[in-house]
């Protein structure tokens, strides 16, 4: 429709002795591409580990270059404060983690990689030494004294240091995540969700750094359980009314992790998606979401699913999904993270699975 459309103006412009630049209409629809991303942080931490990767031919290549030719056009990027030189952490259970080398060199490292294969960029900002989520959200070790006023600064800065370092290498992030996974807030105890002015202070923080150095960024706020309507708003009536700025609502979702097939909850997730759009006019997409590698038809029906589910939503408001650590396999992690979507051929060596062609 779009080009007919496209077509019949070119037509009544050329009628009229008016030249047309084709380019402008390539670079209006591109901006609208649905985004099919991936979460690629271990990447080159795993590739430094000796792993290797074939496509589901079998063929041995450059796993980003895999993913791109089924379908993945977007990337998406954590960064921490101060990670540990090894880029492992120890949890509070004793379990280890590879973290991924999530400082800003290394972010800088794998967005040029990825532009440099033609894809956009999703930058997660975890204000933390280590991963964020909803049962950690430690503040870095070098801000753990800071008063609140300092810890406003401390967000502006480290933020603004690390787009402009993207900048500096000639990317501009599509998309930025203030927070990661922040249902109970960010940088506890200051930004606990039981203060949701002192959330919606930090929050503004880093929207200023993004958009005073890379403006076009949409600034995205993101929470797991995605299938949780009743946590969204809780969560965006308390961050809206403290005056919290953002263009996005982000979400993770993992059947896995709630305990549920997709089935008894992708409708869950649909109404969240909707109801997130119309009641604060704001776009949507999906963050995270992954399901288990030993079981890849489901997998796979999962992602179209969601993909499905994200299209829909009205306005073209649904702007994306991306899986968390395809590249992944429980053989090759401290933690048997068992969500990537590669199975075993070899020691150290993977095949992606059929799941991942569910992007194409």
């Amino acid at each position: 429709m779009l080009k007919k459309l496209i077509k019949r103006i070119s037509l009544m412009l050329l009628g009229t002795g008016l030249i047309i630049n084709s380019a402008f209409f390539s670079i209006s629809t591109s901006a609208n591409t649905f985004a099919n991303g991936a979460d690629i942080g271990w990447l080159n931490q795993l590739e430094n580990n000796g792993v290797k990767w074939q496509d589901t031919n079998g063929q041995r290549k450059d796993a980003l270059q895999i993913l791109k030719n089924h379908g993945i056009n977007s990337v998406r990027l954590r960064v921490f404060v101060n990670p540990p030189s090894n880029f492992v952490w120890t949890k509070n259970d004793g379990s280890k983690c590879l973290l991924g080398y999530g400082d800003t060199k290394g972010v800088v490292y794998m967005a040029q990689r990825a532009k440099n294969l033609g894809m956009k960029v999703m930058i997660d900002f975890h204000y933390s030494d280590h991963f964020a989520d909803p049962a950690y959200q430690d503040k870095p070790a070098a801000w753990i004294n800071d008063n609140f006023n300092q810890l406003q600064k401390d967000v502006y800065s480290h933020t603004s240091y690390v787009m402009t370092a993207l900048k500096n290498a000639g990317i501009t992030p599509d998309w930025v995540q203030v927070g990661n996974e922040t249902n109970s807030g960010m940088l506890w105890p200051d930004g606990n969700y039981r203060n949701f002015n002192k959330w919606a202070a930090l929050i503004n923080q880093g929207y200023s750094a993004i958009k005073y150095v890379s403006p076009t960024s949409k600034v995205i706020i993101h929470l797991s359980s995605g299938a949780n309507n009743s946590l969204y708003r809780s969560v965006f009536d308390g961050l809206t009314k403290a005056g919290a700025k953002f263009d996005v609502i982000g979400m993770s979702y993992y059947p896995y992790w709630d305990k549920v097939n997709y089935t008894q909850n992708i409708n869950n997730l649909s109404y969240n998606l909707n109801d997130m759009a119309s009641r604060y006019h704001k776009q949507v997409m999906i963050c995270e979401i992954g399901g288990l590698e030993n079981d890849s038809t489901n997998t796979y029906n999962m992602i179209k699913q969601v993909i499905s589910k994200v299209k829909a939503v009205p306005g073209s408001n649904g702007l994306g999904v991306f899986y968390w650590e395809p590249e992944a396999n429980s053989s090759v992690l401290p933690d048997a993270y068992p969500l990537g979507s590669t199975s075993k051929v070899s020691n150290n060596v993977l095949r992606f699975t059929n799941a991942i062609n569910a992007f194409n």
